[in-house]
């Protein structure tokens, strides 16, 4: 009877976990649910969810086959035997597994870092991975396993250059403008719709004679308000400010980031404070990694929303590698290195 294995992702936006055979080879069946960090997460909620994808792989699986579970973990920290996150994790898991069906199975957890890392190209056993999405941070690999972290620190101490971070500066930005303190930026109007104030924020930045498009054809930080004008921004329609600050403290910090994507695009479309927002970003992402002391050409595996392969902060980040001699490898997510651990339990 062919073993199998089961490999887990529980990121902060999403868990994804993925059922394989033990001897290699393709992914048999997949599964998904929400956000599973530890550290933001209720546990029984992490539970639930984790209950959610064991159940189906286990169902497809059969009774007996399961020879060992990995899951990398947002927010765990293994090398520490104390660590809330990681505990939080292992017992949810366990619980999961049992739940499932699935029991006296070998289970590791590991940092969302090191099955990061195990997912690039080859499988590579030593070398430097850099995760963006929801947080941020970056480690030294050895003997597949972390041995240095850089930030990781969570929304409110670090995690700089991550979705929250960019999706708070750009709010903090917005706010400016309106205050008068900063640039024009299409930002105004593009994050009061994406918060639900609809028109609100158009109506704000019309109050000087013109829209989020008109900022981005501006250039976006052209211009500072007029002292002159009309209508001041601190005479403007406030809602479209109350609107900004309901949005930065209504929601969790993973609400918060999925506005990062209205950065990016107002980037695109040549609004400067937005496109400054990436650039900042992508210079801590590579000062993270920088104190890591790169090697010229060893491997650096990169992922999440904003590293992965086709991710806006991509072609900025391996820019700024290139002085190193670096090159990015990047992959989806941290999949299919937990599935090439599990099979190295074995």
């Amino acid at each position: 009877m062919e073993k199998l294995v089961i490999g887990i992702d529980v990121g902060g936006t999403r868990i994804r976990a993925a059922l394989a055979p033990a001897a290699g080879g393709g992914v048999l069946r997949t599964a998904s649910a929400g956000a599973g960090n530890p550290r933001s997460v209720l546990p029984e909620v992490l539970t639930s969810r984790l209950a959610a994808c064991v159940a189906p792989l286990a169902e497809a699986a059969g009774t007996g086959r399961i020879a060992a579970v990995v899951a990398g973990v947002a927010g765990a920290e293994p090398r520490n035997p104390d660590d809330v996150g990681t505990r939080v994790a292992h017992a949810a898991l366990r619980t999961a597994l049992r739940l499932g069906g699935v029991r006296a199975v070998p289970v590791q957890i590991r940092g969302d870092t090191e099955i990061a890392f195990a997912a690039g190209p080859g499988a590579p056993s030593a070398g430097l991975v850099a995760i963006a999405g929801t947080g941020a941070s970056a480690a030294r690999v050895a003997g597949r396993r972390q041995t240095a972290t850089i930030d990781g620190h969570g929304w409110l101490l670090g995690d700089e250059g991550s979705g929250f971070w960019i999706a708070r500066q750009a709010l903090r930005a917005a706010l400016r403008s309106l205050d008068g303190r900063g640039p024009a930026t299409a930002l105004v109007g593009l994050l009061t719709a994406a918060t639900g104030g609809g028109e609100r924020g158009e109506r704000a930045l019309g109050a000087r004679g013109g829209g989020a498009e008109r900022a981005a054809e501006d250039g976006g930080a052209g211009r500072v308000w007029e002292r002159d004008s009309a209508a001041p921004p601190h005479k403007a329609d406030p809602v479209a400010r109350i609107a900004l600050v309901d949005a930065g403290f209504a929601g969790a910090p993973v609400e918060i980031a999925r506005l990062c994507p209205v950065v990016v695009r107002a980037a695109a479309a040549g609004d400067a404070v937005a496109g400054a927002i990436l650039d900042e970003a992508a210079d801590h992402l590579a000062q993270t990694v920088a104190v890591l002391a790169p090697a010229p050409g060893e491997p650096l595996v990169t992922t999440g929303a904003l590293l992965a392969p086709a991710g806006p902060l991509l072609p900025r980040f391996t820019a700024r590698m290139r002085p190193y001699d670096v090159t990015p490898a990047p992959v989806p997510d941290g999949l299919a290195g937990a599935v090439a651990l599990a099979r190295a339990m074995l």
